[in-house]
């Protein structure tokens, strides 16, 4: 039997409010966890890195960041599950490229000297080209971060669970809480998981999107 994906697309929704006495097994956020780890990234560069809260302590540090224009997000940060805190890397330096040459040589995806040296100058050439040509290391690196937000958002769905990407937060009060900078790191979004309460108005409306002829060029 083929398996219809758009079924997860169509029925996904970002919650507007959480039920916050009902929290999701641990094996769902194992799964999570490890869609987040495999999801793709140019070069395999996995400029990221994942704070999860699941605690309420960890939920309010993360929602002091959601002070005057994006209080209206603190309680879906507050009555979540769990609280994903997707980070991307404030600068490309060469020690995180030889970390990926590492890592892929432990892996066993370069079996001999010469492919990890192949490895590295490629790997550099695309670093030189964002950090020098198109002077971009930072969006680059951050597309890469988005790339695994959808995978997120896709996983939580498939798994039926509600989840909210949210970038209305405060993004220096957010790296201050949590050192993030210190870690050579920035905030990029939050996504709140858990399932959506009775206040969520979201969960209630018909789905909105272009039509399909509006969107698709065929050639």
């Amino acid at each position: 039997m083929t398996l219809d994906i758009t079924q997860y697309a169509r029925v996904r929704h970002a919650a507007k409010a959480y039920d916050p006495t009902r929290k999701v097994p641990a094996a769902q956020i194992e799964q999570l966890r490890a869609m987040l780890r495999f999801a793709p990234s140019s070069v395999n560069l996995q400029p990221w890195h994942f704070v999860v809260a699941s605690t309420d302590a960890g939920k309010a540090r993360i929602a002091k960041a959601t002070h005057g224009i994006f209080a209206y997000n603190a309680p879906k940060i507050l009555n979540a599950s769990h609280v994903f805190l997707l980070c991307t890397r404030h600068t490309l330096t060469d020690a995180h490229i030889d970390a990926i040459v590492e890592q892929e040589a432990r892996d066993g995806r370069l079996p001999t000297p010469d492919a990890k040296k192949i490895r590295r100058e490629t790997l550099l050439s695309y670093a030189d080209m964002h950090r020098y040509t198109f002077r971009d290391p930072q969006a680059w690196m951050e597309k890469q971060t988005y790339i695994a937000l959808g995978f997120l958002l896709l996983s939580a769905a498939e798994l039926e669970l509600d989840a909210t990407p949210i970038e209305g937060f405060d993004n220096v009060v957010l790296d201050n809480e949590l050192g993030l900078r210190e870690r050579g790191l920035v905030s990029s979004a939050l996504v709140p998981v858990g399932y959506h309460g009775a206040d969520d108005f979201n969960a209630n409306v018909p789905k909105s999107r272009f039509p399909a002829e509006a969107l698709f060029t065929d050639i």
